[in-house]
């Protein structure tokens, strides 16, 4: 384990200001104008985790789950999932621990209709990817397990099809996070598997005191990650070999995919823990050369390996490109890569994110322009993985209190640059759970985005963007009419207000979570975007008029002006 060097005035000033370590703000004036207040009264009914703990603290309890919002039924507003731990064998348990799905009514409550759909599996359910499978315009999912991976085919009339085994999805090992891409370029979405460890029931650990607890990824070797890719035709094969990317086992949680060369494909980067990341460079054709290294993004500032969990992804200093962030095990910060143009330096310490991270544990994370004025806010969820002093209020016969921490929020003050504010964060920041999975979307269609907390052994919580005197928007839906689906992996750019605001389209980022397709732009006090460009994945480039601002517009492929640079 690596810990960064830093200063002892770091750590006192997150002591002294709580969850709003670093902030110059008055505590109480942030928690009076929070930009998240809790909407979870609207689950009904309420979702709660179980990962059945047995007392045998067996790793995969501890590590999941997470869920997503996703618009299931095409009705264009977004609805729930949420999944669950089970015992191993759900035959032998008292009871079914299923997934849940939650449909959002067109006045904003969610119905629960996990059976009726089809999703309500039972097995040790731990991430969610979605993605356009059959291009037939329904969103699709797949779901890890510590167990056989599932995939459900969207039947188009809100329910869905369990077809892992008849589709050639065979993943034994202990998935975690997925994402859909085309990393062939064929036209249609593969999927990229990132595996954990290799678990061992008869290997168990203890606390300094002794008592039994968690292991940590050093007890188990890791596993290869898995590459699907996708037939056209319903089916896929297991491409692992062929890619290059079978015979490097790593301790994969987390995932991300985007364009880190700049050549036009789909790279992938995974988060190992307590190992060096993966960065896997596609040529293109559907063949990775692991290039963390060379590029920057394997190993901190000191050439520490570290324990990846969350990424984030998202254009942090408003440079145009793709930063990364990484969350990491108390003790370690998490870290920020700042992209310099095709290479990654570590700038956790110079943005402001080392040091109020170093006491916590973080896993799911996100960029998002929480209050739209086109700099995104740093969100990151909290929780231990082993036992540790209490912080937060006592709830008896509560098995996870031990493992409880706050989030961390961050406002973004302009060129990359991050200031802790958990006041602001609001009722993100003000709970103490044990926290995995984090998923950004706009819930209610009103411009803000909104945020969807998974925690361990507790109960899910649907946060509402509430920032006070909140900019102008567009949420920009980029189709490829060819797929009939979001066109994945596509660059768009919006000019307003002077700035040039770059996003991807439907990244897969995170931990064990699947985000709002549609693409967010905040555009401050400009009330209108003066022109837009899209980037399509094939490479062909669009320039498209401008719009007023607070609005859902359709950008798709074929419709605006082709240019060339």
């Amino acid at each position: 384990m690596h810990i960064r060097v830093l200063t002892t005035m770091v750590l006192l000033n997150w002591w002294t200001c709580g969850c709003g370590g670093g902030s110059d703000s008055s505590p109480a004036t942030e928690a009076a104008a929070g930009f998240f207040a809790d909407a979870s009264a609207r689950l009904v009914p309420p979702f709660s985790h179980n990962p059945a703990v047995e007392g045998k603290y067996e790793m995969f309890e501890n590590i999941g789950s997470g869920g997503g919002l996703v618009d299931i039924d095409n009705d264009g507003d977004l609805d729930i999932i949420l999944l669950n731990g089970a015992w191993r064998d759900s035959a032998a348990a008292n009871a079914p621990l299923p997934n849940r799905l939650y449909r959002q009514e067109g006045d904003g409550r969610f119905v629960e209709i996990s059976e009726a759909a089809g999703l309500g599996d039972s097995g040790y359910s731990m991430g969610l990817a979605s993605g356009d499978i059959d291009n037939d315009g329904d969103i699709d999912l797949y779901i890890t397990q510590y167990g056989p991976d599932l995939l459900y085919r969207n039947n188009g009339d809100g329910t869905f099809s369990e077809i892992g085994a008849a589709a050639g999805i065979n993943n034994p090992r202990w998935g975690c996070s997925a994402a859909f891409a085309d990393f062939d370029g064929d036209g249609y979405l593969d999927i990229f598997v990132v595996n954990y460890v290799h678990f061992d029931p008869d290997i168990t650990c203890s606390d300094r005191a002794g008592r039994p607890d968690y292991c940590g990824p050093h007890a188990y070797p890791g596993e290869n990650d898995v590459l699907f890719i996708n037939r056209g035709d319903g089916t896929f094969r297991d491409n692992s070999a062929a890619a290059g990317i079978a015979d490097s086992p790593g301790k994969g949680l987390g995932i991300t995919v985007f364009d880190a060369d700049d050549d036009g494909d789909a790279d992938v980067y995974v988060s190992n823990d307590s190992e060096a990341n993966f960065l896997w460079i596609n040529d293109g054709r559907g063949h990775f050369l692991e290039e963390g290294v060379a590029f920057g993004l394997a190993l901190n500032e000191n050439g520490q390996a570290e324990a990846g969990m969350g990424i984030a992804l998202g254009d942090a200093d408003g440079d145009g490109d793709a930063d990364v962030l990484v969350a990491h095990l108390r003790g370690e910060s998490n870290t920020l890569y700042r992209n310099d143009g095709g290479s990654f330096r570590d700038r956790s310490e110079w943005s402001g994110v080392a040091g109020t991270s170093l006491p916590m544990t973080g896993f799911g994370a996100a960029f998002l322009d929480a209050d739209n004025d086109g700099d995104p806010e740093l969100a990151v969820v909290n929780g231990r993985v082993t036992r540790g002093p209490r912080m937060g209020p006592a709830r008896p016969n509560d098995f996870w209190a031990d493992y409880a921490e706050p989030n961390l929020f961050y406002v973004n003050e302009g060129a990359g640059k991050f200031r802790a504010a958990g006041g602001l964060g609001g009722a993100f920041s003000s709970a103490v759970h044990n926290s995995r999975g984090l998923a950004v979307g706009d819930v209610d269609n009103d411009g803000g985005l909104d945020l969807l907390v998974m925690n361990e052994g507790g109960p899910a919580r649907l946060l509402k963007n509430t920032a006070p005197g909140r900019g102008n928007w567009l949420m920009v839906r980029a189709v490829d009419p060819r797929y009939r689906r979001i066109a994945t992996g596509a660059r768009v750019i919006v000019y307003a207000g002077g700035k040039r605001l770059v996003r991807l389209v439907d990244p897969a980022c995170g931990f064990l979570s699947a985000h709002d397709s549609r693409t967010h732009f905040g555009l401050g006090e400009a009330e209108t975007a003066d022109s837009m460009i899209v980037l399509w994945p094939d490479g062909l480039r669009e320039r498209f008029p401008g719009v007023a601002a607070n609005r859902h517009i359709l950008l798709s492929r074929g419709n605006g002006e082709a240019y060339h640079d």
